[in-house]
């Protein structure tokens, strides 16, 4: 008898919101292909979930070849994902002035951006084919408006925005749904760094309930929490003299120099 549990496939599965929206998959019946570049720390994870089954896959996001593969093994052993969640990313400070901060910038970019390529890539002609699955990115609602000391990741997300759009445009006709979800603020070691205020923030696992949600709708672009949905739009709208004004002392992220 063939295995009928949903097959679900996430990056940056090691902390964080990926980490969480594991556990919600594995705690409802799902097997999973996580992927992270810690080896180690991704093991020990992936051992202690609920159920069995799930592969833990060491790579990195931005190497085509290293994604290939791991989507290959996960493919022959379980079959091909029902869900694809894009969901590595990094989100440090930078400061255009320090030369070092190019190598910082440049990591950022490669993550968020060219890592949704490298995560996408080896399912889609085979989703295409089969005529169902959905693809996720994670965007950010600091894509709508470039922060102060973000702006590499501010950069990144809004350009994960514009390549998922037209990633879902591609796929209509296909079956395969492409859903993109921009959260605000979640409780993750991403932003316990952060030195400023963060309204409306969400723990990484009610986070991770909401995230399925809205994936298992297929709905194509989703602010979560809804209320931080009513701050982009304000963001976005507002005239160049007040955003300004209202951001320019903000407190930054904290830099970070390359690794």
């Amino acid at each position: 008898m063939s295995d009928q549990r949903q097959r679900v496939f996430i990056t940056g599965a090691s902390s964080g919101i990926g980490e969480a929206l594991a556990r919600h998959y594995a705690e409802s019946g799902a097997v999973l292909g996580l992927v992270a570049r810690k080896a180690e720390r991704l093991e020990s994870f992936v051992a202690g979930l609920p159920g069995e089954g799930h592969m833990a896959l060491a790579a990195d996001v931005a190497d085509v070849p290293a994604m290939q593969a791991a989507a290959d093994a996960f493919i022959a052993r379980h079959g091909l994902p029902d869900i694809v969640i894009a969901n590595a990313g990094i989100s440090v400070g930078i400061l255009t002035e320090y030369a070092e901060d190019f190598e910082v910038f440049e990591k950022v970019l490669r993550t968020n951006v060219l890592g949704l390529f490298g995560t996408f890539h080896p399912f889609i002609a085979r989703m295409r084919e089969r005529g169902t699955g959905t693809l996720v990115g994670i965007a950010s609602v600091a894509g709508v408006r470039g922060l102060p000391g973000g702006s590499a990741y501010s950069a990144s997300k809004a350009a994960a925005k514009r390549y998922l759009e037209s990633l879902r445009v591609e796929m209509r006709a296909s079956g395969v749904k492409v859903v993109t979800i921009a959260p605000g603020y979640i409780r993750t070691p991403l932003t316990a760094v952060n030195p400023y205020g963060m309204p409306f923030l969400l723990e990484a696992d009610e986070a991770a309930r909401r995230f399925a949600r809205a994936i298992a709708k297929g709905t194509s672009f989703c602010v979560i929490p809804w209320q931080m949905g009513i701050v982009a739009r304000l963001m976005a709208i507002a005239p160049n003299w007040l955003f300004d004004r209202a951001f320019a002392k903000a407190k930054h992220k904290p830099r970070k120099l390359p690794t």
